[in-house]
């Protein structure tokens, strides 16, 4: 196995993982609504999940452990991604903010804050923001 081909397995392996988690959270009621089934959908495809490793991670997310990032950067870095998705489908609407929020939650922030933290960070998704600049204005809301 080349060095390559260890990176890819283990980035591929991280997104799977992070998709079950966001599977978790939808299924956190039961049931997956339509709303939640289409952001699963455009999650899956901008992670790179095959479509056959979809409907196992559907069947079997609970196999996949929880792995919130350790790291504030990275929870920040995941939550700019998926703010951006929000964003640039045009899909902000009450569920798919609802299912961000509990999303943030699952990624590491104190859901008394979560709110506050989730408009801030489609407001600045919205403003066109870099990674770093949103990173830094997440980080300076709180201080």
């Amino acid at each position: 196995m080349s060095f390559s081909d260890l990176f890819d397995s283990g980035f591929k392996k991280r997104n799977e993982d992070h998709f079950a988690a966001i599977v978790r959270v939808a299924m956190n009621d039961g049931i997956i609504t339509a709303e939640e089934k289409a952001f699963l959908d455009r999650l899956a495809h901008n992670l790179n999940i095959s479509a056959e490793d979809y409907k196992i991670i559907l069947k079997d997310y609970k196999s996949h452990p929880i792995n919130p990032p350790l790291s504030y950067d990275i929870r920040l870095e995941r939550l700019y991604d998926l703010a951006r998705m929000v964003y640039v489908d045009h899909i902000k609407d009450d569920h798919e903010e609802l299912l961000l929020n509990k999303i943030a939650v699952g990624l590491g922030f104190h859901p008394e804050n979560v709110k506050y933290i989730v408009d801030k960070a489609l407001t600045l998704v919205k403003n066109g923001v870099d990674l770093d600049t949103f990173m830094d204005e997440i980080k300076n809301m709180n201080r």
